[in-house]
């Protein structure tokens, strides 16, 4: 994307971690909108923090007799943006109560998991632009924030740490240099002019790994070390477990289970994988061939078992394979691994070849791959 497509959106978004220091809100806000060419104006904006930093950043940003976050609009006749009370969010405990601070490893787990949760459900719209601020907070708090962000980033979204110069960083009436005279104590008991203040935001580049994400991870809610396992194993070496007992097929860090009629054309080229065979054409489009029927039906007897009904199956493929019922079957395995896998699914596709004719195979070296036959024996190389 253009680096001008961020404003350009038509929800823009600013998500903060704060703690006792509530000014973060207003000088990223500054900084955006006021200090930067092109300027990044916010519609709505976001906090994740404490109890304790919930109450301070309401009463220092939003009461009617500070409000530092209405005068700053006010000040620079700034649009409307969206920042209430409601967009402010507390960090939960495992038993749901509001946490005050993160004082433990189970505290540290919550705190990730919840902003985890912010973030991805902050991107899942694609028409959002989303600009995160580590500024503020617990240092694990900009920690988790930044890497939620690299986990569910996209290109339209911004990861940045705000800078202000001396003597006015630290200091509790500081909250954004003002277009007139405001004399403050700064924290070394001075006094200064808060107009002479310099604010900047130091853009901070990160990787984003969602395109390895499964698009369950991206749909659903998720914890944090679960998204990180997904990301992970996207980006480690393929390994494929196929259980034709239980259906069940473990790749890229993911675990799910497939139809028996998806799941026996993976488990075809998976054995020749596994035996090191060469790749395979597939049946002509309008000339059925029965060993191709063959090896699919062994391969669907073996998952759905000697009680279940396949007369539907034999019936279709009495006279072989034809072209169409592959390419049927190859189209909805393509499908599931995408749904379940993500960008991941790539290592798992059946390849063609890349050129005609097409000869098929499961692109993975034999050790790469576990073929477990019903009953718990494992096929062997």
């Amino acid at each position: 994307m253009q680096a001008e497509a961020p404003r350009t959106c038509s929800r823009r978004i600013l998500l903060a971690v704060t703690g006792l220091s509530p000014q973060i809100v207003t000088e990223t806000l500054y900084a955006l909108a006021i200090a930067t060419d092109p300027p990044f104006i916010p519609t709505e904006i976001h906090l994740v923090t404490t109890a304790e930093g919930a109450e301070r950043a309401r009463l220092a940003l939003l009461s009617d007799k500070l409000g530092w976050f209405h005068r700053l609009c006010l000040d620079y006749a700034l649009p409307p943006i969206a920042f209430d009370a409601t967009h402010i969010h507390v960090l939960r405990d495992t038993d749901g109560r509001p946490m005050s601070d993160i004082r433990s490893p189970q505290d540290n787990l919550a705190c990730a998991d919840f902003i985890t949760e912010q973030v991805r459900t902050l991107t899942a719209d694609p028409d959002t632009a989303l600009h995160v601020s580590i500024a503020g907070g617990r240092k694990t708090m900009g920690f988790f924030l930044g890497y939620a962000l690299s986990l569910f980033g996209r290109p339209q979204d911004r990861l940045s740490h705000v800078l202000v110069s001396e003597p006015f960083e630290n200091t509790w009436s500081f909250f954004y240099p003002t277009p007139y005279e405001n004399v403050i104590e700064t924290a070394d008991k001075k006094l200064a002019d808060a107009r002479d203040a310099r604010v900047s935001l130091a853009e901070i580049p990160f990787v984003s790994l969602r395109h390895g994400l499964p698009s369950a991870l991206l749909d659903g809610r998720a914890s944090f070390n679960a998204t990180v396992d997904a990301a992970r194993a996207a980006l480690g070496p393929a390994r494929l477990e196929i259980d034709l007992g239980s259906r069940e097929v473990r790749a890229a860090g993911r675990s799910f289970r497939l139809p028996p009629a998806e799941l026996a054309i993976l488990a075809v080229f998976a054995r020749r994988a596994l035996a090191g065979e060469p790749a395979l054409p597939a049946p002509p489009k309008d000339v059925p061939d029965m060993a191709w029927a063959a090896r699919y039906l062994r391969e669907l007897r073996a998952i759905v078992g000697p009680m279940r009904d396949l007369s539907s199956a034999e019936h279709a493929l009495r006279g072989g394979m034809d072209g169409s019922y592959f390419s049927s079957r190859l189209s909805k395995l393509r499908s599931a691994l995408d749904k379940h896998l993500g960008a991941a699914a790539s290592a798992y596709r059946i390849d063609d070849g890349g050129k005609k004719p097409h000869r098929y195979r499961l692109a993975l070296a034999a050790e790469a791959v576990q073929l477990l036959e019903p009953g718990g024996r494992a096929s062997l190389r």
